[in-house]
């Protein structure tokens, strides 16, 4: 019965694929009729890397909506490419970074829009305020209730560091 279960979830979630999914697949679609082999291959690794995660996925017992599963893929991509790119600059190899930098503008082009950082800070304030937070010990509370809210639009590394500083302060 579980089998039943977890294949009409895959069938129902492979019928209704999300427009982040689409729009990579028509950006490959149009790298390749442009002959930007650049991005081709960069848009080829996110396929890639969303192919490793469906697969990855076929066990799980609740599966995420695909547009959650997208942008997780994206993000932990581009956090990949960050710090590629700052031990590539630390390490003089200049052209290795170039092409890390290539590759992070093509995985941020399908990245729901940023907060910026005052955005972050008011959204951090009100959780606070929301939460009860009263110190560094309901750092993981916030930081859970900002994941929730706006996980998507935010980058978790840099949020955690303003969650600590406002709890601190």
């Amino acid at each position: 019965m579980r089998f039943f279960r977890r294949l009409a979830a895959t069938i129902h979630r492979k019928r209704t694929h999300t427009m982040i999914r689409d729009s990579i697949k028509a950006a490959q679609v149009s790298a390749m009729k442009a002959g930007d082999k650049a991005r081709l291959a960069a848009v080829r690794l996110i396929l890639a890397k969303l192919k490793d995660k469906d697969i990855e996925l076929r066990t799980a017992a609740s599966i995420p909506e695909d547009d959650v599963i997208v942008v997780d893929v994206l993000q932990k991509m581009a956090k990949q490419r960050r710090e590629s790119i700052t031990l590539y600059e630390q390490g003089g190899r200049q052209e290795l970074a170039e092409v890390e930098k290539a590759e992070l503008v093509v995985i941020e082009e399908f990245l729901p829009a940023q907060m910026s950082d005052d955005d972050v800070k008011a959204a951090i304030a009100a959780i606070i305020a929301e939460t009860g937070a009263a110190g560094m010990k309901d750092m993981g509370k916030v930081v859970a209730a900002l994941k929730a809210k706006h996980g998507s639009q935010l980058d978790m590394g840099k949020a955690s560091g303003l969650v600590k500083a406002a709890l601190a302060g």
